[in-house]
């Protein structure tokens, strides 16, 4: 009779024989007969309950391991370019295992989301796990959507959170994960859509109650697929780097380097001080965190900094580029530490021309951490205990130095917009506890003229030295874009020359004209909507909203990547050390410029989205109410109201404007009532009540009580003489939201 194998040696058998592990491999490999399979098996169900391994089928896995073949999904380009997969179906109470996919030459291209039936090899010393061989490709990348899911008898439907999607998804019961009624999900398309009924799919990943506190930057996080979650390595990395010491850096420790930022800024990566030069000129020194010093190319950090482009900020939260024990210690410029930095000293004659600069990689220690509140009351003669004893060191020279620059900006003459920045305030368990306009004080504007000439420096300097980097590129707007800012400002009642080469000047002049007139926001909003969209190219084709004709990022690189690659393109040129532009940086500088773009824009569509859901949160509670605003847009849908308390963006549907029909004249910019003749135009004053507002799509709905102080006339509307419009209901005030956004982001 065979003695029966413990728990532990049944582990250890199937954990090395993963091709061949049912119950009779197992019985057979122990020399188990007759009556002792009862033992056996009960043995096997034991440690199927504690966790120890799984039975799939007829067969036992170690529950910690992953079979030899199995379906995966692969996952974006790390910031190696490498390839990883992750596993369908993962039981173990460990981290996923990180899988390398290595494709063959004659392996057909797969796509970020592909499924694929890949076979796995364990490896070690690496820091993955195993590596993916293709078997072949299952299925493309499905849809993927992101909603509430509503609980029926056959399974259940998901609602979508997205403005732009308005048509339900249907999940079987065997597809919901045990999704609760009510939860947030995120789901995927199965099979294809129907030409009837609604499309089907099954529930990934349930994300929780949406209604919980700090749920909606949640909800915008996994919307756009930004990574949020660090790896091990990646963490140990971060938390294993030491303070930078000394060797081969300059002794900046003497100057009266400060940081200025948000009161409420857990990281600083730039510090500013200046000098009052006898000619009436000044020396501006701008130092940055050496960042490149812990973020090497090729490493855990480095592959992670690139995937995720840059950091993106949410009112109650921030998905960093880097962790926190880099971006809010080892690299934050805290006041009275030595730090590691890569400085910037830059002359400006008595104009305020910069006539040198040269840059420096040393040790700096802060004198102070200011807030821009702070520093702007020591500049205006009211310095608190701590900027007291800074005044004539710090405060004066910095904004000596300012005035220089501000002189110099008026003759390069930039875009001029005054496009007031809302701040969302919450309260501790994560309520909207209000919403404000952050007040702007000379105190930001110096720190963004420092920078922009830091920013101006580095470009100058890598392009004189002939060195590969990315500019920060934004191209004139087009001619269609500039002729409907021209229709706006004509039905507003101001001019934009027409027939000559277009330079920012023209632009503000626009702006000036507008401005301190009921008109003055709208003529800001227009003009940025004109402009293109700023990106990250190697290639300098100038920066025309700055009016520079060569502008890098460079004081940044705590949360950009382009300021990441410009720091090491200086170390390379200056032969700093061998943490500079790796040939594979160079090699690659066309794809992270690409891609650096594109994770920027979805970490902005991400924060508006977010913004958006908070003002709807927030002003849910005052539905009924009336409120006051502008109209910012007009189309053949209805009207878009920008509503002044609160900056938000509502919609007036046609439908709800008043008792006639009204005719959309796309020249004039205008609805024109078919009976009254009412103009309804840009920029308008509004009075409107507050129909609905719906937190979880950012929606909101307006009705119209006021145009440019009057009522509204009480036309009749046509085959309906007498009658006003028709009540909208919930899902239809829901749907047009839906449409008229989709509709809007399209132009």
């Amino acid at each position: 009779m065979a003695q029966l194998p413990s728990k532990e040696q049944i582990m250890e058998w199937v954990a090395e024989h993963p091709d061949a592990n049912s119950k009779r491999d197992i019985a057979k490999a122990f020399g188990i007969k007759g009556a002792e399979r009862i033992e056996l098996k009960r043995l096997l169900k034991e440690l199927e309950g504690e966790g120890h391994l799984e039975r799939r089928r007829r067969h036992y896995l170690d529950a910690e391991r992953l079979p030899p073949v199995t379906v995966l999904e692969l996952l974006p380009p790390d910031g190696s370019g490498d390839l990883f997969a992750r596993p369908m179906e993962w039981h173990g109470d460990g981290p996923m295992p990180r899988i390398l996919y290595a494709p063959r030459d004659s392996d057909p291209a797969l796509g970020r989301g592909d499924r694929f039936l890949g076979r796995l090899v364990e490896v070690q010393g690496e820091d993955y796990q195993y590596q993916a061989r293709l078997i072949r490709r299952i299925t493309a990348a499905p849809h993927r959507i992101t909603g509430i899911f509503r609980k029926e008898a056959e399974g259940g439907r998901i609602i979508p959170i997205d403005k732009g999607q308005d048509k339900e998804w249907r999940v079987r019961h065997d597809a919901t994960q045990g999704a609760q009624n009510g939860e947030l999900v995120q789901a995927e398309q199965v099979g294809p859509k129907g030409r009837l009924g609604l499309p089907s799919a099954r529930i990934i990943e349930r994300l929780g109650d949406p209604s919980a506190p700090r749920a909606v930057s949640l909800i915008a996080i996994h919307q756009h697929g930004i990574p949020d979650d660090f790896s091990d390595a990646v963490i140990a990395e971060a938390e294993g780097a030491k303070p930078a010491t000394m060797k081969g850096r300059e002794d900046l420790r003497d100057l009266p380097l400060v940081t200025i930022d948000p009161s409420d800024a857990r990281d600083h990566d730039d510090a500013v001080a200046a000098h009052i030069e006898d000619d009436g000129g000044a020396t501006i020194w701008v130092a940055i965190a050496d960042v490149a010093h812990y973020v090497t190319p090729g490493s855990a950090l480095d592959r992670e900094a690139w995937l995720r482009g840059n950091s993106t900020y949410f009112p109650d939260r921030v998905v960093p580029m880097l962790p926190e024990a880099l971006s809010a210690d080892l690299c934050s410029l805290h006041e009275g530490l030595d730090r590691p930095v890569i400085a910037v000293r830059m002359r400006l004659d008595s104009q305020g021309n910069k006539i040198s600069h040269n840059f420096h990689r040393g040790m700096m220690n802060s004198r102070a951490s200011l807030a821009y509140e702070q520093a702007q009351a020591a500049a205006d003669g009211k310095p608190d205990a701590q900027t007291e004893p800074l005044l004539d060191s710090v405060i004066r020279p910095l904004w000596h130095a300012y005035g220089l620059l501000k002189d110099a900006r008026a003759r390069r003459q930039p875009l001029d917009l005054d496009l007031p920045e809302r701040r969302i305030e919450l309260t501790p368990d994560g309520r909207v506890k209000s919403v404000n306009f952050r007040e702007r004080f000379d105190a930001h504007r110096l720190i963004e003229e420092f920078m922009v000439l830091a920013n101006v420096a580095a470009a100058e300097e890598l392009t004189r030295r002939q060195r590969p980097l990315l500019f920060r590129v934004h191209e004139e707007p087009s001619l269609a874009k500039i002729d409907a800012l021209r229709e706006v400002a004509q039905a507003s009642g101001f001019t934009l020359a027409k027939g000559q080469v277009l330079h920012t000047s023209h632009l503000n002049r626009l702006l000036a004209q507008s401005e301190g007139t009921d008109f003055d926001e709208l003529i800001n909003i227009s003009t940025l909507r004109s402009m293109t969209q700023a990106y990250y190219h190697p290639e300098n084709f100038g920066h025309f909203g700055l009016a520079l004709k060569s502008y890098a990022h460079f004081t940044s690189p705590i949360r950009r990547y382009s300021d990441l690659i410009v720091h090491r393109a200086l170390i390379s040129a200056h032969g700093w050390g061998k943490d500079g532009l790796s040939p594979q940086d160079m090699d690659r500088l066309s794809e992270t410029a690409t891609h650096i773009s594109e994770t920027e824009r979805r970490s902005m569509a991400a924060e508006r989205d977010t913004t958006d859901r908070y003002l709807a949160a927030f002003l849910s509670e005052r539905v009924g109410s009336e409120m006051t605003g502008r109209i910012s847009g007009v189309q053949k849908f209805g009207a878009f109201v920008k509503l002044d308390e609160t900056g938000a963006d509502g919609l007036l549907p046609i439908r709800a404007i008043g008792n006639e029909y009204f005719h959309f004249d796309p020249d004039a910019q205008m609805l024109i009532g078919s009976d009254t003749g009412l103009e309804i135009g840009l920029g308008q004053r509004v009075t409107v009540r507050l129909a609905e507002a719906i937190p979880m799509t950012g929606g909101l709905t307006l009705d119209l009580l006021e145009l440019d102080g009057q009522p509204l006339p009480r036309g009749p509307q046509k085959g309906k003489r007498g009658r006003g419009p028709r009540p909208m209901s919930t899902k239809s005030r829901l749907a047009e939201i839906k449409r008229a956004t989709k509709r809007r982001r399209k132009r």
